[in-house]
């Protein structure tokens, strides 16, 4: 079951944190492991927007070169097997800055962007701040009402769904209020977004550690390159077609229907990029990448100046994966390997030795969490994650067996039915909940392309059985919001 996920509708109320509240009690939660004697660490996230888990030279992707992001994990810790368990925007989001699931804190979905998440369900960024933190939050936020109304040191954001990379728009706030939008022309927003983070980072705060969120628009579409990548990738380059990109025209063997009729297909359904080809899109997903690099690099390049690198835990990661053509394919949110993959990397050589590699699966839930712990702070025990850095000393088999996902957002741009379902280390069953219902499963380590549906064969019933039941209880362990 998900960790502290047992807790019924009252105990998780009881064990939510007023935001408003000034004291950590460690009875809210476990002890987080002892942060060595001195100076807390500074911490820096980066969040890429739709960034695969394979779109890093790191992760041996012969296409894309990452230097910056790649040292990140070199000098640190890299996950193998990283997940989100909403993937889509804000609730994946809401579950990075939370530490809970999407139907605990009640950001299902895209919609009700205007009203804040629950004012009784604490960001680690706000444990942070009552913990003598500074703390800023820049770029795509992409959240209910873009978190503005937490008490943020400096704010410089945007919740612009359109992902508007030609004379962005921003909000700039500090000491928890945020002024009105304005717009920036002629300027890519993810170089705007680390030019401020940088300005920030110079100011004056003496003594006080400071926890610095930097949220990239790219590589997600429409897939804008910045000009000094125009021509990167327009000649030589080969995007080989995935395997699966011509199964539609063997009608899907498998598949369901609700997976079949989903429109976020490249070229031939009616989305909003519907014209465009595999190549293109790629090509200029690939080149968002780069100026994703670009920028991390600038920051690692900052504090290494300044002499902090090492005294800065430094994590990147991203809110979901992103199709590139897989079933053809493009976007996220279905529950296959391409959309719920994401990267994950920690680098703090005081507590992570270089080079360190695990395959235990972790997920966006852990990442409060785990930010508490570099921190010293006490988790609070209505976290549903747990933190990942005990894995930078030893490896886990007992970490996580299996772990529960769900996809709320209904009517959506890309016709992709709700569904839940279960991920183990080695299986998978997919239920899409509206009628007529339908289902997948898969064993990933015969077939790591999901490409032979095992649902209702008779063959795999006892296989079918136990996951249902599994992820029955997973569910019923996640309290839902209002229920």
């Amino acid at each position: 079951m998900p960790e502290n996920s047992g807790a019924t509708r009252r105990e998780f109320m009881q064990g939510s944190v007023a935001v408003a509240g000034t004291v950590l009690a460690s009875s809210l939660g476990r002890k987080a492991a002892a942060e060595p004697a001195g100076k807390r660490p500074n911490l820096v996230f980066f969040l890429g927007e739709g960034q695969r888990a394979d779109a890093l030279s790191i992760a041996g992707n012969p296409i894309v070169k990452t230097p910056n992001q790649d040292r990140i994990g070199k000098e640190g810790m890299r996950f193998t097997n990283a997940f989100c368990t909403n993937a889509l925007c804000a609730p994946a989001r809401a579950a990075v800055l939370t530490g809970m699931y999407s139907r605990s804190t009640g950001a299902l979905d895209n919609k009700m962007m205007d009203q804040p998440l629950p004012s009784d369900i604490p960001l680690f960024t706000d444990l942070l701040k009552q913990a003598g933190y500074e703390i800023a939050i820049l770029g795509k936020v992409h959240i209910r009402n873009g978190v503005e109304e937490r008490n943020w040191d400096y704010y410089f954001g945007h919740n612009d769904p359109a992902n508007n990379y030609a004379n962005p728009l921003f909000k700039e706030g500090r000491k928890g209020q945020v002024g009105p939008e304005k717009q920036y022309f002629g300027v890519y927003p993810d170089d705007l977004t680390v030019d401020r983070a940088i300005a920030w980072l110079e100011e004056e705060r003496g003594d006080k550690p400071f926890c610095l969120l930097v949220w990239f628009v790219a590589p997600h579409e429409p897939f804008f390159r910045p000009r000094r990548h125009f021509d990167l990738y327009r000649n030589g380059t080969i995007i080989p077609k995935p395997d699966t990109f011509d199964d539609d025209l063997k009608g899907y063997p498998g598949k369901p229907k609700g997976f079949v009729d989903a429109h976020n297909k490249v070229g031939t359904t009616p989305s909003h990029v519907a014209c465009g080809s595999l190549e293109g899109i790629a090509k200029d997903y690939y080149a968002g990448v780069v100026a994703t690099d670009d920028n991390v690099g600038r920051i690692l390049e900052y504090l290494e100046k300044k002499n902090i690198l090492d005294d800065t835990a430094i994590v990147h990661g991203s809110d979901h994966g992103y199709f590139l053509g897989e079933w053809r394919l493009f976007d996220k949110r279905l529950m296959h390997e391409p959309s719920i993959r994401v990267p994950l990397m920690i680098r703090y050589p005081k507590r992570i030795p270089a080079g360190t590699v695990r395959d235990e699966m972790v997920l966006d839930t852990d990442l409060a969490p785990t930010f508490l712990d570099l921190a010293g702070i006490p988790v609070p025990s209505h976290m549903q994650g747990k933190s990942i850095l005990p894995l930078a000393k030893q490896e886990d088999a007992t970490f996580r067996k299996e772990w529960f996902y769900e996809y709320f957002e209904w009517p959506n741009p890309e016709a992709v039915r709700p569904h839940r379902g279960i991920r183990t280390e080695r299986y998978k069953l997919i239920h899409y909940t509206m009628e007529p219902q339908e289902y997948e499963m898969y064993d990933l380590q015969s077939d790591p392309g999901e490409t032979s549906n095992l649902y209702g064969k008779p063959e795999h019933h006892a296989l079918q059985s136990d996951l249902w039941a599994r992820m029955e209880k997973l569910q019923a362990g996640i309290p839902k919001r209002g229920a």
